[in-house]
């Protein structure tokens, strides 16, 4: 009997056998890796974004539900916490079949998990706002990560319909993100 040797890429090889402290490092590089497409879009790579994985979104929107919950009431904190959670999957596949129904060339979850991981300038937003009690300073932050989350969702959505569609692919990402800084702003 004779063996058949393949030579495999990186990517092919399979990690059933790998021990989980590198399977959990590799996750978290990738997460890294994504947030630095997110946190500094021109350094990072945007075809980084089309590897998908859920749980930097996950993260992500856990860190804005709990910021957000610390602000409510004793007896309200778990309402704020699950609505938030909520909202912000719901809202997320929402925008993401949006974008299916406009005939955009982007997998469900590869949307779902570019529309997470721009959560993360709301996230550091939502931090700041609830150590600054000025409203003014508030607002302006507001401002800012808002147009900082767009910026980072519109290189990756920028191109993945065709032109007469695409602002009614982005219009509503930005909706969406507006939303969320709304709740941040006003510390629902």
């Amino acid at each position: 009997m004779s063996e058949i040797y393949v030579e495999a890429s990186h990517e092919a090889i399979s990690t059933l056998d790998e021990p989980v402290k590198d399977t959990i490092m590799r996750d978290l590089r990738a997460i890294g890796r994504k947030m630095l497409v997110v946190v500094c879009p021109p350094l990072g790579d945007e075809r980084e974004m089309r590897d998908w994985d859920l749980w930097g979104p996950l993260a992500l929107c856990l860190v804005l539900a709990i910021v957000l919950s610390v602000h409510g009431s004793d007896n309200q904190k778990a309402l704020i916490f699950s609505a938030v959670f909520v909202l912000v999957w719901v809202g997320g596949a929402v925008v993401t079949l949006n974008a299916k129904f406009l005939g955009a060339n982007l997998s469900f979850f590869q949307t779902v998990c570019v529309m997470g991981y721009c959560l993360a300038p709301l996230c550091l937003g939502s931090i700041l706002i609830m150590v600054i009690p000025l409203f003014w300073i508030n607002f302006f932050i507001a401002i800012l990560v808002w147009a900082w989350a767009c910026w980072a969702s519109l290189r990756f959505f920028k191109g993945s319909s065709s032109p007469k569609r695409e602002w009614l692919v982005l219009y509503p990402v930005g909706l969406f993100y507006f939303f969320v800084t709304w709740m941040i702003l006003v510390g629902l």
